[in-house]
C-alpha cells in the first residue's frame, strides 16, 4: 500500500516545507522515504514498537543512541483501515518537532488514502477495459459465455441484465474546423476527462464504461425496465454536446440494440461500431447514429465494392448522370422509406407533394421504370443506398 516512490515524494516535499528531516518506513521498519536520502534502505528500530502498539514515541539523544538507525525526534504510526502500514518520523529535538508530528502524520495518511483510491480506480478501469474488450472479441468457440458472466460478477456487473452497447469516437478537429483561439488538445491528456464526462451521464452502477482505444470509449448501458431507446439517444446527444463544448473535440456515437447475454452484447457492440462508420457516410452531420436505422446499409456494406458498383451501374447509371442526382436519390430514398406513401414522403423531404410527384415522374422517364412498382422501386432504393456508402463502405466487426 505504501510504495517507495510515494514515500520518497512525501518525505522529500514535507521535509522542505517544515525544515526538519522527515522519514517514512514500511511495516517492517525499513526506511523507504527520507528527506535525507542516505537513510533510505536502512532499518529504523524505533518503528517496530510504534507499528506494534500504534502509539507515537519520542526519543532524545541518549535514547536514540541505544536504538539502531534512530536519531532524536518523534515517530508516529501510519494507520489506514485500522492497520499500521508504516511510520513517519521527524528528526530533531522532541520539543522542536513534536508540534509537527500530528500534522505530518495526518497529511501523510491523507496522501496515502488518495494514492490507494487512485490505484483502485485505475485497476477498476483496466478491469472494465479488459471485460469490454473480451465481450467485443467474444468467440464461443474460444471461451464460454458463462466464464465472462462470472468474471463480470466479480467486478460487480450482472451481464444477464438487459443492456445496449454504445461506441463513442472522439477526435481532434482539423485546424480549419477548430474554434478560433482554441488550444491544440492532446488526446492522452483528455482521456480521463472524457471518461468522467461519459460516466456522469451513464452513472448507473451497472453501466460498463471503458476506453477501448485512443479516441474510443465503449459503453454497455443498462436498460432499466420500460426504458425507451429515445432516452438513450438523448443521453448520447448530450454527451457529444458536452464534449464539443467543454473540450473542443468532435464526438460521435453509434448505438446497437438491446441484449441480455454475452453473445448478444458482442453483437450489439459490433453493431454500434458499424453504426458509427455507416452513419458518418450517410447521415450527414448528425453526431448520433442508431444501427436500427442503418440495417440495410449494414447489409450492403458487407457486399464487395465491385458488386455494389454493378448494382448502381445497372440500376441508376442514367440518374447518376443528372446534375440533380443527389436530389433525385433523396427522393427515391424518402419514397421507399415512407412506405410508398406520397404524403409521408413529402413530409420527410420537407417539400410540397406536387414537387415529389414531379421528381418521381422525372425519375420514371429517365429510368423507364415505374416507381409505383415496388420491386423496381426497391432495386433503385438499394442502388441509392449503395451510392451513399461510396468507395470503401465495407464494414468489419473489429473491437
Amino acid at each position: 500500500m505504501l510504495s517507495p516512490s510515494l514515500a520518497q515524494e512525501i518525505a522529500g516535499d514535507t521535509s522542505a516545507v517544515i525544515g526538519f528531516n522527515v522519514l517514512i518506513t514500511d511495516a517492517k521498519g525499513m526506511v523507504i522515504g527520507s528527506g535525507d536520502t542516505s537513510r533510505v534502505g536502512t532499518f529504523h528500530e524505533a518503528s517496530v514498537d510504534v507499528i506494534r502498539t500504534q502509539e507515537p514515541a519520542t526519543h532524545n539523544a541518549l535514547q536514540a543512541q541505544q536504538l539502531r538507525g534512530v536519531r532524536p525526534g518523534v515517530t508516529l504510526p501510519l494507520v489506514t483501515g485500522g492497520q499500521a502500514v508504516g511510520t513517519v518520523g521527524i528528526t530533531g529535538t522532541p520539543a522542536q518537532v513534536r508540534r509537527f508530528g500530528l500534522l505530518v502524520k495526518r497529511q501523510t495518511e491523507i496522501l496515502l488514502r488518495e494514492s490507494v483510491m487512485l490505484r483502485s480506480r485505475l485497476l477498476a478501469e483496466r478491469a472494465a477495459e479488459t471485460l469490454l474488450a473480451d465481450i467485443a472479441s467474444y468467440d464461443p468457440q474460444v471461451v464460454e459465455g458463462d466464464f465472462l458472466v462470472f468474471r463480470a460478477a466479480e467486478l460487480g456487473f450482472d451481464l444477464r441484465l438487459e443492456r445496449v452497447a454504445v461506441a463513442f469516437e472522439v477526435s481532434v478537429p482539423t485546424a480549419g474546423a477548430r474554434r478560433q483561439g482554441a488550444p491544440t488538445r492532446d488526446m492522452a491528456l483528455v482521456r480521463s476527462e472524457l471518461l468522467r464526462t461519459v460516466r456522469e451521464v451513464f452513472a448507473d452502477p451497472q453501466d460498463i464504461v471503458a476506453s477501448t482505444a485512443p479516441g474510443w470509449i465503449g459503453v454497455l448501458r443498462r436498460l432499466p425496465a420500460r426504458a425507451q431507446m429515445a432516452s438513450l439517444l438523448g443521453d448520447c446527444r448530450r454527451i457529444t454536446d458536452i464534449i464539443a463544448a467543454q473540450d473542443g473535440l468532435n464526438a460521435r456515437a453509434g448505438i446497437g440494440e438491446p441484449a441480455a447475454s454475452v453473445a448478444g452484447l458482442h453483437d450489439s457492440y459490433q453493431d454500434a461500431r458499424d453504426a458509427l462508420r455507416l452513419g458518418a457516410r450517410v447521415a450527414g452531420h448528425s453526431p448520433v447514429h442508431l444501427i436500427a436505422d442503418l440495417r440495410v446499409h449494414q447489409v450492403l456494406a458487407t457486399v464487395s465494392q465491385p458488386t455494389r458498383n454493378r448494382l448502381i451501374e445497372r440500376t441508376a447509371a442514367r440518374l447518376r448522370a443528372q446534375p440533380d442526382w443527389p436530389v433525385l436519390r433523396d427522393t427515391v430514398t424518402a419514397w421507399c422509406e415512407s412506405g410508398f406513401n406520397l404524403v409521408r414522403a413529402s413530409a420527410a423531404l420537407h417539400i410540397h407533394r406536387n414537387t415529389v410527384v414531379y421528381r418521381m415522374n422525372k425519375i420514371e422517364q429517365i429510368t423507364g421504370r415505374p416507381l409505383r412498382e415496388h420491386r423496381t422501386a426497391m432495386a433503385l432504393y438499394l442502388a441509392c443506398l449503395a451510392d451513399e456508402l461510396g468507395e470503401g463502405g465495407a464494414t468489419t466487426a473489429d473491437g
